[in-house]
Order: structure tokens, then C-alpha cells, then sequence
């Protein structure tokens, strides 16, 4: 369960002072606190980064130019948030940096749904992440079995499409390569 855990002038130290097993992040000033993902959803993080990454990273079986993270640190302006997913193209970002967290809106942002988390990544994460200039995001709900892509288009999110169950699709930005959703449900 998500838990509000201080209101406004929430500092890095408090996020800091969080609980090995809990993933914070501070919106809009305020501390959110989650426990580690639950089984389905860390199944599906870890399928598709396994996807993506040797072919979109390494550029093994796939066109390469990304660089593919899990749960990287981002720091988008006031706003502190821990995505399941990230991407950064190369060509936006040539040199891997050695920090603790990134300061430039990754290109692409994958949240994956939990009963805790899917309010907070829709109302609030979401328009953040617009704002911020990330150009593509997906939502997957693994217990509706479900990928939602979206495009931003002037600050604003459109759908660019849904797709469920065991479906083979090409989802930008990472169309070059087919992704078999029936890999990523537990």
C-alpha cells in the first residue's frame, strides 16, 4: 500500500531515511512510500527489461542506441521519482554519467500498475513526466494483462494504443522490434 508520508517541504533526507524495502519518491513536495513490488509486478519489470535491453542497450538482435534502466533516480525539477523502466537515447545522452541520479527527462518511462501505485503513476507521475519532456510512456497492468502506449504530444499524453493478453506487438519507440506480451505475465 501506498502511504502519504509527510506533507510539503519533504526533503532529500527524508527520502534518504526511508526503510531499505521501500521505494520513495517525493512529488509535488510530498513524501510517497511504497514496499517493494510484489511478485507480478516485478515479473513483468524483469521480462521486459530483459526484452529491451539486449537489443535496444547492447543493440544485440535489435538497432541498439538506448541506454535501458531499471528504477534509475530521476530528478525532475522539484520533483524526485523512481520509474519502473527508463530510456535515454544515445543520441540524447552520448556518455553514460557515473551519478545517483539523472537530471535529464529519460525519452521513454515504463510504470508497471500495482493495486498501490497505478492512482499515483496516472495522476500524478503522468503529467509530470509530460512536463518534463518524456516523449513516450507505458503503463503495464499485469493483473489486467495490459499495455498502454502513449505518445507526448505538446505536453499533453496520447493514447497510441492498447494491447492485452498474449498479443505480439511494435510499440514506439521500440518498434523495431516485436515484443510477445504473453512473456511478461507471471
Amino acid at each position: 500500500m501506498s502511504a502519504v508520508l509527510k506533507p510539503r517541504s519533504t526533503t532529500y533526507d527524508d527520502l534518504i531515511a526511508l526503510p531499505e524495502n521501500r521505494v520513495g519518491e517525493i512529488i509535488e513536495g510530498t513524501l510517497y512510500s511504497q514496499p517493494r513490488p510484489a511478485s507480478k509486478h516485478a515479473r513483468s519489470n524483469s521480462a521486459l527489461g530483459g526484452e529491451l535491453f539486449p537489443r535496444f542497450d547492447k543493440g544485440d538482435g535489435g538497432p541498439g542506441g538506448w541506454w535501458i534502466l531499471t528504477e534509475p533516480e530521476l530528478h525532475l525539477g522539484e520533483n524526485i521519482l523512481v520509474p519502473d523502466l527508463a530510456g535515454w537515447r544515445r543520441e540524447r545522452m552520448p556518455v553514460y554519467p557515473d551519478v545517483a541520479w539523472f537530471e535529464l527527462a529519460p525519452d521513454w518511462i515504463c510504470e508497471i500498475l500495482s493495486p498501490s501505485t497505478a492512482r499515483l503513476d496516472r495522476t500524478r507521475k503522468m503529467p509530470i513526466y509530460a512536463a518534463a519532456g518524456v516523449q513516450h510512456l507505458w503503463l503495464i497492468d499485469p493483473d489486467l494483462r495490459t499495455l498502454e502506449a502513449y505518445e507526448n504530444q505538446q505536453g499533453r499524453w496520447a493514447v497510441l494504443g492498447a494491447h492485452a493478453d498474449q498479443e505480439q506487438v511494435r510499440v514506439p519507440p521500440f518498434d523495431a522490434v516485436a515484443l510477445e506480451l504473453s512473456g511478461l505475465w507471471a
